[in-house]
């Protein structure tokens, strides 16, 4: 796996292997997997990848501190 950012471009790119690209899947207007000619995911491109992971962070650490802050309010 190799992963790559293009700071410039806020662009991070994922390769998981190195065949050929025959297609691709966006699957959100920000985030395109490259697929082989089997369909099987062999990269990922993140447009706007610094905002991307911010938010996930973002996220991710809200949702555990409400489920920490519900655990304890039941005790």
């Amino acid at each position: 796996m190799e992963i790559n950012y293009y700071k410039t471009e806020d662009i991070m790119h994922i390769v998981i292997s190195k065949c050929p690209e025959r297609g691709s899947a966006e699957i959100n207007p920000n985030i395109t997997l490259e697929l082989n000619e089997n369909r099987e995911i062999i990269g990922i491109e993140i447009l706007e990848a610094s905002k991307f992971f911010r938010d996930y962070i973002l996220e991710t650490a809200n949702a555990k501190l409400m489920h920490m802050e519900y655990k304890l309010a039941a005790q």
